[in-house]
């Protein structure tokens, strides 16, 4: 291999750069701070260096075939069956080669799915010739479990050799379960239905994979990457074992299972995610004995990271998730359309989600090489130790007795309320920010547009016998949008937003950059900042509060104006009717004088903003 020095004769002037001389640098700007400063934590609390050398003696992680394309998987979730069906031709016929059919009452419909009868999946797969290469997947729940049956007697029905068709079934009851929070039957009992269900699609020529460790449960609840892959290794050889136990031999049990990940806007990790799952796989793989296959991962764009509100920002975290999973070697990718929190998607963002693929990979060519991440530094340690900590994971359910005990004694549920915890707090504190709706909020969006539909209804499945902890999907911003549909309600009822005076203290030069971080604190949670001038006359701040007609207000500048400015200008406020006064800036040691003046509270980075926000409302609700 040629170095660079051979490409470029002047590099060899300068002297290799160690890392050494990089911490000597990253010395000189921390100041004395500590170097752990830069070191990052995963919610797993796992390490992330700020760099990383190239790693070395590391193969490619087999996965998906080099240059080959993954699934360009559309949701087809209409509740009427024949706009459904138009919806899978018009995807199929622009670049689409995949369809996910979503049934009521599965994991992944989002209160909408076709009726899972008969006549609903002729209706929707008519004219669509499923012998013809594309990719189906089933998503179905216990309510919904005909579905496959129905789909296999409709390919059959239509003289296609099921060998042909390239149907995965989505059999899951684990993923049911742990939704819900309880099962009408014990493992033991639902085993044989499963089995028997697989059995029974084998022996019509259906190749499958006929069932799926669906880790999407575990993200949409807040869990980590570490919980969601030990949920996926657990459900998966919990379903091997099964099928086995069936009496089918282990050899073509393997290619009966697949898998299902969320794949998220933080790029690196959901990288390192997929790759751990497939390390993963075939070490189960050869502890059973078998020879490693690739696994089949399917890959959803994470629910929880969609947004009501500046729903186009959501295009940006689908295209950023399809990057990760298809670089990382995803087999099947469904992009859940920008507007899928608000409603039934339009043909446009329907369009955009399968857009977003087709460009990727079209355009961006990013199936041309097979795991480019290889020899990355930081996505290989990051992988590496993903497998580490979600083996150990795997380990503790496999002694609580397989996935099904596991979930009845909470081992998957405690961690994930934790994590969850923790994560709500950063989300609180805007740590992690949620563009649109924690950080950068727009007051005067538009309404965006969704389809209208009524949800199939379906009767109730079994009885809550076998009760335990759920694992209900989330969305991040979901506290955040409360707020915002207070301040549409009261719009609606009053004309005009709850509203924060932002009192301006100084020139622009003192007040804007905390000006500017108290509009889009305030307004995060739907109060409508009013800006004003730089003021310097206690009586003319007053004069102003009180013709903006704000229930609040928001003392803004620099801590040298505040030092000379804030108190009078918080008694000014006061005196002019306001009864809650905020100052943007952390507390100092004159805390105690601006609370005697009349300073209520204060904002900062870091601060609690949900809490402040919340309060602010109770206030106002109360004067």
């Amino acid at each position: 291999m040629t170095s660079v020095t051979d490409d470029l004769p002047l590099a060899a002037d300068f002297p290799n750069a160690t890392d050494a001389d990089w911490r000597r640098l990253v010395d000189g700007v921390l100041k004395g701070a500590p170097f752990e400063k830069l070191v990052g934590r995963t919610y797993d609390g796992l390490r992330i260096e700020p760099l990383y050398p190239r790693a070395k003696g590391v193969a490619p992680v087999a996965g998906r075939a080099a240059a080959a394309p993954w699934q360009i998987m559309q949701r087809i979730d209409h509740p009427d069956a024949a706009a459904a069906n138009a919806q899978a031709l018009q995807d199929l016929e622009n670049g689409a080669t995949g369809l996910a059919l979503v049934f009521a009452g599965a994991n992944g419909a989002r209160g909408f799915g076709l009726e899972p009868s008969a006549g609903a999946v002729a209706k929707a797969l008519k004219d669509i010739h499923l012998d013809a290469g594309i990719g189906i997947e089933l998503e179905i729940g216990p309510q919904s479990r005909m579905a496959a049956i129905h789909v296999a007697e409709y390919v059959k029905s239509n003289g296609l050799d099921p060998a042909a068709c390239n149907i995965r079934f989505g059999l899951d009851p684990l993923a049911a379960g742990a939704v819900w929070g309880h099962s009408p039957y014990t493992w033991d009992e639902i085993v044989p239905a499963v089995t028997g269900g697989i059995k029974g699609l084998a022996a019509l020529g259906f190749k499958g994979p006929f069932a799926s460790a669906d880790g999407r449960v575990i993200h949409d609840a807040g869990g980590s990457e570490v919980q969601e892959l030990g949920f996926v290794l657990a459900c998966g050889i919990a379903y091997l074992r099964a099928i086995e136990g069936a009496g089918i031999p282990l050899e073509a049990a393997q290619g009966m299972v697949y898998a299902r990940l969320a794949a998220d806007a933080d790029q690196f990790l959901t990288m390192a995610k997929f790759r751990a799952l497939r390390l993963l796989w075939v070490r189960i793989e050869t502890a059973c004995g078998l020879t490693p296959k690739p696994l089949f991962i399917a890959a959803d764009t994470a629910w929880r990271m969609l947004t009501q509100r500046d729903p186009y920002v959501n295009m940006l975290r689908a295209t950023i998730a399809t990057f990760a999973a298809g670089l990382a070697g995803a087999n099947a990718v469904t992009v859940l359309p920008h507007t899928l929190a608000l409603g039934l998607p339009d043909p446009f963002a329907r369009r955009v989600a399968r857009n977003t693929q087709l460009l990727l990979l079209e355009e961006s060519n990013l199936a041309r090489v097979s795991d480019p991440a290889a020899g990355s530094g930081g996505i290989e340690t990051l992988t590496a130790q993903l497998c580490e900590a979600a083996w150990t994971l795997f380990q503790e359910s496999e002694k609580a007795g397989g996935a099904f005990a596991a979930l009845q004694h909470g081992v998957f549920q405690s961690k994930v309320a934790a994590t969850r915890k923790a994560r709500d707090a950063n989300i609180a504190k805007r740590r992690d920010v949620l563009t649109g709706a924690s950080e950068f909020p727009n007051l005067h969006e538009s309404d965006t547009a969704v389809l209208k539909a009524t949800p199939v209804t379906l009767a109730p499945y079994g009885e809550q016998k076998y009760k335990f902890d759920a694992l209900p999907p989330i969305r991040l911003a979901e506290p955040f949008e409360a707020l915002r549909n207070k301040s549409d309600a009261a719009l609606k009822a009053r004309g005009a937003r709850p509203k924060v005076f932002l009192a301006n203290l100084g020139t622009p030069a003192d007040f804007t950059a905390r000006a500017t971080f108290a509009k889009s604190f305030f307004e995060a949670g739907g109060i409508e900042a009013l800006d004003s001038e730089g003021f310097a006359d206690p009586a003319k701040l007053a004069a102003a509060f009180k013709a903006s007609r704000a229930e609040l207000a928001c003392l803004c500048s620099s801590d040298k104006v505040y030092a000379e400015q804030a108190d009078a200008a918080a008694k000014a406020l006061q005196s002019a009717g306001s009864r809650h006064i905020y100052l943007a800036g952390r507390p100092t040691d004159t805390e105690a004088a601006l609370r005697a003046a009349g300073v209520t509270g204060f904002i900062f980075a870091g601060a609690d903003a949900l809490a402040t926000l919340q309060e602010a409302y109770r206030r106002m609700e109360q004067a």
